[in-house]
């Protein structure tokens, strides 16, 4: 996104700067209910593009005053007009006016829909809302907040009974909001600041070449000595270890192979422990 809005499909000319395309935005005259109707029964019955192009024009001033709304959040005014004109053009495709409601009232969903999105996407690097109760949260907290201080825990169950969530979710939500992104390596100005910053102490000594190398050599002798000493069993004592411990998705059970053999549980456990036993001392060797 920028700073420039570009005005089309009617509008008289590219412009550069946010001011100017207000002004070319409210030209446009507002519509009437009958010239609405015919119109939206143009772009349902004919799929009439510059039907939908006067729709779209005639409504440009209401995208701009619901993204003025959103100024409190940090982001460009153009930019958020610019998310609240695609909720438009959403709501213009699907526009039914035989529903009886004037489309301003029907696309201002569509516009606040998209212009919230991009608002979670953007305010900070880490997103801060992702479910239907913290979003709401997020869109309602810093408007029933009385002053910037901290919630008192009178004022946490007040906000949690209008907006119908839980106390915690109000607190974790100012927590969240009144938080500040950190550069992931710290500030290249300041070398105190880089001793503490993330990357200092976020590292995976896992991950480091040598530890790697180390744990595929480790696993690597694990599985040849395995089967090593597996390979020192005979048959029926192999294949018992192999089953009972060596099938992760479905390992037998004493009665399984108890079966398979023709012999008793007790059996089987018997000569499961002594194929154990000799495969320890294979492995110690």
């Amino acid at each position: 996104m920028t700073q420039a809005l570009t005005l089309s499909h009617g509008l008289p000319s590219a412009v550069g700067n946010l001011d100017a395309y207000i002004q070319a935005a409210r030209r446009f005259p507002m519509l009437s209910e009958a010239e609405e109707f015919a119109l939206a029964r143009r772009l349902r019955e004919e799929d009439d593009v510059d039907a939908a192009r006067q729709l779209v024009l005639s409504h440009l001033r209401l995208v701009i005053a619901i993204a003025r709304g959103y100024l409190g959040y940090g982001l460009p005014h153009a930019d958020l007009i610019q998310e609240g004109n695609i909720g438009l053009m959403k709501a213009v495709k699907r526009f039914d006016p035989s529903r009886g409601v004037r489309l301003v009232s029907f696309a201002m969903h569509w516009i606040k829909a998209e212009i919230h999105e991009y608002i979670l996407k953007n305010w900070r690097l880490v997103k801060v809302a992702t479910t239907k109760a913290q979003r709401k949260l997020f869109f309602n907290l810093r408007s029933l907040k009385a002053s910037s201080d901290t919630l008192t825990p009178a004022e946490v169950d007040e906000i949690a009974y209008k907006l119908g969530v839980k106390a915690e979710e109000v607190v974790e939500m100012e927590t969240r909001m009144g938080g500040r992104d950190l550069a992931l390596d710290g500030s290249p100005d300041d070398e105190d600041d880089n001793r503490v910053a993330p990357i200092a102490y976020l590292a995976d000594s896992a991950a480091e070449p040598t530890q790697v190398l180390e744990a595929r050599e480790y696993d690597r002798l694990q599985s040849d000595g395995l089967q090593q000493a597996l390979a020192g069993l005979d048959e029926r004592s192999r294949r018992i270890v192999e089953a009972r411990w060596l099938d992760e998705e479905n390992p037998a059970t004493l009665h399984d192979l108890a079966a398979e053999f023709g012999v008793s549980a007790e059996r089987i456990r018997q000569i499961e422990v002594k194929a154990l036993q000799k495969m320890k001392g294979l492995l110690a060797a």
